[in-house]
């Protein structure tokens, strides 16, 4: 019987440990993936000693990530956890391990905003900052330093942990398809996270004006001719005030005719087409660039 390779806590100590360099490589294309690949290397060389399934164990998490860099933890645990189980010879396929890391980015990367961002790191600020007004004394910047260092590092090790654990609990039954059915939850939810953020960040706004609409009687202010009184100043506002226009003409935008049929649009055909290209082997540079060419072009010819 083969010996099981096991992944000791100081193994796990120092991809925690190179784990607080998660974004030290961040790039456009793969956003967090060498920072990613870097931590998981000392866990790589112990599981797989031959040269061949280090290259491949290293090049399958070289793929696309980007979380939080906080809560990549327990996600990190996770990994390290199926990994291990497939250097003990679990059928476990790449595409299983980049699943589950996708579909566990996405939702753990709206938390790690209001926890640290939003929340510990302004307490703390604060504590510090009073601290050294009110006193000049060095303990207040020392305060936030220490005290924001220590629960970010404790909370990156324990989840980890904890990843890792569960991890171990999802892999205990292969046969019963446990992984297969979390790997298709993943996929399925990191598809509703990718439409949410559609809708929050692309945003394309035409500036092209159609030709104006000439509404029917009743439908704008019919303003009398020579000097009003008091009662007819006061109907005029009401009426303006109730929704009706102030023109008997009214200017028309072809974004506005886009958000009265279907808002957002554009931003999905955007999706759709850049989706389209990486699907060609289109370098995600490349579309950046291209993007950028496009965005340029358009707001000199005053299309956007």
């Amino acid at each position: 019987m083969t010996e099981q390779i096991q992944l000791t806590k100081a193994d796990r100590r120092k991809v925690w440990w190179r784990s607080q360099f998660l974004q030290g490589s961040w790039n456009y294309e793969r956003m967090q993936n060498l920072g990613w690949a870097y931590a998981l290397i000392p866990a790589i060389k112990k599981l797989y000693t031959s040269k061949e399934d280090q290259a491949a164990a290293l090049t399958r998490h070289l793929e696309f990530f980007n979380t939080h860099p906080y809560v990549a933890a327990p996600i990190m645990g996770v990994t390290l956890a199926l990994e291990e189980e497939k250097a003990n010879g679990a059928e476990i396929d790449n595409t299983a391990i980049q699943g589950v890391k996708i579909g566990m980015m996405g939702p753990l990367a709206g938390i790690g905003d209001p926890v640290f961002w939003f929340t510990v790191r302004p307490i703390l600020g604060a504590l510090g900052a009073s601290l050294a007004q009110s006193t000049g004394n060095i303990v207040g910047p020392l305060i936030f330093f220490l005290g924001w260092n220590i629960i970010r590092m404790a909370f990156l090790w324990y989840t980890q942990e904890f990843g890792y654990k569960s991890g171990k609990e999802i892999t205990k039954d292969m046969s019963g398809g446990i992984l297969q059915d979390i790997t298709k939850g993943a996929s399925i939810l990191g598809m509703f996270i990718l439409a949410v953020l559609v809708q929050r960040w692309v945003s394309i706004n035409f500036t092209v004006d159609l030709p104006a609409k000439q509404l029917s009687e009743g439908a704008y202010v019919a303003f009398p001719e020579g000097a009003i009184n008091g009662a007819q100043l006061k109907g005029i506002l009401g009426d303006a005030l109730s929704g009706m226009s102030l023109d008997q003409m009214q200017p028309q935008s072809l974004q506005g005719q886009l958000n009265s049929l279907i808002p957002g649009l554009m931003g999905l055909l955007l999706t759709f087409a850049c989706m389209h290209l990486l699907k060609k082997k289109v370098s995600p540079i490349t579309m950046i660039i291209g993007l950028f060419a496009l965005g340029i072009v358009a707001r000199v010819l005053g299309i956007m």
